[in-house]
């Protein structure tokens, strides 16, 4: 608690300009290597930009009441109403005031208007868990469910509430998806691309990350073959050709583009910005290279900017299976060195993978 406090005093001084060359130069080089306290440093920078803006407003509206105050208008409304040549007089006499008055209005608008504008701006960042409704199937949809038997989630005969993606970290079902898309629920099943039901619960969370690790505990579970594709643990450059495998609705459903950024919102070095179509639904789907390595795990779209997602990095995905107990996971985990899919084609690597991305389905 202590380390924290001192670090947030230390953030405060850096933004105020109050560290020395010296130390500024140090905490920089602290903040490129430590994503987590740039991500404190850009946090804390709105915090203080909102404070200062409030402030701002508030000492316009007492400096607008002190002068409303000083003026006596009913005093001066009853001696010059008869005669409207006298209101030349007033403004002539008291101009100076009137103007005064009335910058202090336009400032006041003004600054109203850009901390809704930032406020608006800050609410553009919507993470993409599918609220699931009771949509009709389509005809052919239809044809197969009265051909096939009925499968339904153990013990829940209401439909489930919300949904994302996710996909497996380990052949013997450990899972990854985001904490948002599995944050307050009763109970969560995943479902393969075969129709298949699992009853999972959570081993991991990780609220500040956005990251959640599943396990399958359903007894009806195989382990699964070896896993077809590996964690990439370094950083990838922008224009980097890149996909996703999600469920924005009952179907896998692929999305490409490319890196389009670094960061991802608001400068968040945890996260890539990726130019890939994405909606409710793809939170927790895998982000994946040309060469089949995962990169990262989609979370959020920028929903005033087409095209604009985001996606935690792959490096945290390793940090939260790694504060997991050994002996939770029953062995280490280990990804192959070697990847199974590349130099195989967009069609090929999607037919490998899809049996490890899941649709989540949460019940609360």
């Amino acid at each position: 608690m202590r380390n924290e406090i001192e670090l947030e005093a230390i953030i405060e001084d850096y933004l105020l300009g109050k560290l020395s060359p010296e130390e500024k130069e140090g905490f920089e080089l602290l903040r490129v290597n430590d994503p987590a306290v740039d991500h404190k440093v850009v946090a804390h920078k709105f915090f203080l930009d909102s404070l200062k803006q409030y402030g701002d407003m508030h000492s316009l509206i007492q400096k607008m009441d002190k002068a409303h105050a000083e003026m006596d208008m009913e005093s001066l409304i009853e001696e010059y109403k008869p005669h409207p040549s006298y209101i030349v007089n007033m403004w002539r006499k008291n101009k100076s005031a009137f103007a005064i008055a009335a910058s202090f209005l336009l400032i006041s608008i003004f600054s109203i208007y850009s901390i809704q504008h930032n406020t608006k701006q800050n609410g553009t960042y919507e993470v993409m868990r599918r609220e699931i409704t009771n949509i009709k199937n389509s005809q052919n949809k239809l044809v197969r469910s009265l051909n096939a038997p009925a499968k339904q989630e153990k013990g829940h005969l209401n439909a489930a509430k919300f949904g994302g993606t996710g996909f497996a970290l380990t052949a013997n079902g450990y899972l990854c998806t985001n904490f948002h898309v599995i944050r307050d629920a009763d109970s969560i099943y995943v479902q393969n691309n075969k129709g298949d039901s699992y009853k999972v619960k959570v081993v991991y969370r990780d609220p500040q990350y956005d990251i959640a690790i599943l396990k399958i505990i359903d007894e009806s579970f195989s382990p699964l073959a070896t896993l077809p594709y590996k964690l990439k643990k370094n950083a990838i450059g922008m224009g980097e050709n890149v996909y996703t495998l999600g469920f924005p609705k009952d179907d896998a459903v692929l999305g490409e583009g490319y890196v389009s950024s670094r960061t991802g919102h608001g400068g968040d070095t945890t996260q890539y910005q990726v130019s890939i179509p994405i909606n409710p639904g793809n939170s927790g789907g895998p982000l994946l290279d040309n060469q089949g390595n995962i990169i990262g795990v989609i979370t959020a779209k920028e929903n005033q900017v087409e095209g604009a997602a985001f996606a935690i990095k792959s490096k945290y995905i390793l940090e939260a299976l790694n504060a997991i107990p050994q002996d939770s996971l029953g062995k280490k985990v280990a990804f192959s060195k070697k990847n199974p899919l590349q130099g195989l084609n967009r069609t090929r690597q999607i037919e490998k993978i899809e049996d490890y991305v899941y649709m989540i389905k949460v019940y609360n």
